[in-house]
């Protein structure tokens, strides 16, 4: 290692350990000088230390020689450190391992980044002390987590890290199939978006959490979003009127979903979609807006509805069922389609548009211009845009019922009345609209 190259990694080091000194620096600057067992100043030299046991260890000739050097100087400085720290303890009648933790931290990060990456050494030096910062915080946010909350989140973690790598990435059944791994993910989906919905309406409130997670969860799917509110309504933990509302916000964003992949898979559809698609989003879009404002004005909402208080972020069972049943629909979708061939495309779509509208977007974006024409492609669209829409007024109707299913009833039929006026505007333009 050349000495500019030397200088520049020691100074890295350097920077570590005075990253490390000033937070502990300013965490301890009530304590009088003299009986903390580390501050600004050692921190800062034991990054420096480090950095040069590191600069040792990569002058060695064998690796092993190296590896001695620097193992070596780190027990003996883990020794020295955690030996200050117990009689600092003492002293104070504490008990912590944090500011020993940190020293170590601060040793093995500044000796890597001479003898390893130093961008990563000042990465993991950087996320540290910004753990290290924000300890009331977590300390108070921890305190505000109830017993479900962690559960859910734990069996949320679960289904993404653990099960859902080692499911099968094959399909299975007639055809394309269904490929279990995802129906996984839509379970995984159902599942996160019922917990970001709770925790925006926990931390923002009912209307801006409402919204927030309907924006987020639309962006994913418009169906986990319908599902998750219905639930809410079903167990009266809001106002009806907000949380269809929310389900009309999730509804925008599916529409303006087709159109950004068929925009940039096959524009020349675009046509046909858009003016059915923009009609029936602006109608969503206006029952959105009027649940959330009235919402947000004391006394406005629905009579007798309590104020918004989730009770739990989701429940594993029935988002697991409901992916399950959405992963059957889609392989009868497909089955249909390969059973009928091209004249089964409507029907296909129509089956896979109950569960999954962008898999039916991007399939018949590209069988257009050939085998499929403009049309036919766009009306497979349109269908399955439809048959997700009753999908979800579906489930509305079994799961949420009441003032819930009404407000979403009405929305649904007036979004499909103006799609078809848009729509059948635009076939009388054109003088042939089969091919």
């Amino acid at each position: 290692m050349d000495y500019d190259t030397l200088i520049f990694r020691l100074a890295v080091a350097f920077g570590i350990g005075l990253l490390f000194g000033l937070e502990r620096g300013w965490a301890t600057r009530s304590v009088s000088p003299g009986s903390r067992a580390a501050g600004i100043r050692t921190f800062t030299l034991c990054g420096l230390l480090g950095g040069a046991v590191g600069a040792i260890g990569q002058a060695m000739e064998s690796p092993i020689g190296a590896g001695l050097v620097i193992g070596l100087g780190f027990a003996v400085y883990a020794a020295v450190m955690a030996l200050f720290e117990r009689e600092a303890n003492r002293a104070a009648r504490t008990y912590s391992a944090t500011t020993t933790i940190a020293a170590l931290l601060t040793f093995i990060l500044a000796a890597y980044a001479v003898v390893g990456d130093m961008r990563a050494a000042a990465a993991v030096a950087v996320a540290a002390v910004g753990i290290l910062a924000v300890r009331e915080g977590i300390h108070a946010w921890v305190e505000r987590i109830t017993w479900p909350e962690l559960r859910a989140a734990l069996v949320l973690l679960a289904m993404s890290v653990i099960v859902l790598p080692i499911m099968p990435d094959t399909t299975i059944g007639p055809g394309d199939g269904v490929n279990p791994r995802q129906v996984w993910l839509i379970a995984v989906i159902l599942a996160g978006v019922s917990f970001l919905g709770y925790g925006a309406v926990k931390w923002l409130g009912a209307e801006r959490g409402l919204l927030l997670g309907a924006l987020a969860g639309g962006l994913v799917s418009s169906t986990a979003v319908t599902m998750m509110s219905a639930r809410r309504a079903a167990a009266g933990e809001a106002a009806p009127l907000l949380l269809a509302a929310s389900v009309s916000i999730a509804t925008v964003i599916s529409f303006m979903r087709v159109v950004a992949i068929v925009g940039a898979l096959n524009a020349a559809l675009l046509v046909w979609l858009v003016p059915p698609l923009a009609a029936a989003a602006l109608i969503a879009a206006a029952h959105a807006a009027f649940g959330f404002l009235r919402a947000s004005k004391p006394g406005k909402t629905s009579k007798g509805s309590p104020p918004a208080e989730f009770k739990n972020p989701f429940s594993f069972w029935p988002v697991v069922g409901f992916a399950v049943f959405l992963g059957a629909v889609m392989l009868a979708g497909r089955y249909i389609g390969d059973t009928f061939g091209a004249q089964g495309a409507l029907i296909g779509a129509a089956g896979l548009g109950l569960a999954d509208v962008d898999a039916v977007s991007v399939t018949m974006a590209r069988l257009s211009p050939s085998p499929l024409s403009g049309f036919a492609a766009s009306a497979a669209i349109l269908v399955a845009v439809l048959t997700n829409m009753i999908s979800k007024l579906a489930i509305a109707a079994s799961v949420g019922r009441g003032a819930f299913a009404v407000q979403v009833a009405g929305v649904t039929v007036v979004c499909l009345l103006a799609g078809a006026a848009a729509l059948w505007g635009v076939w009388g333009l054109q003088p042939d609209p089969g091919h």
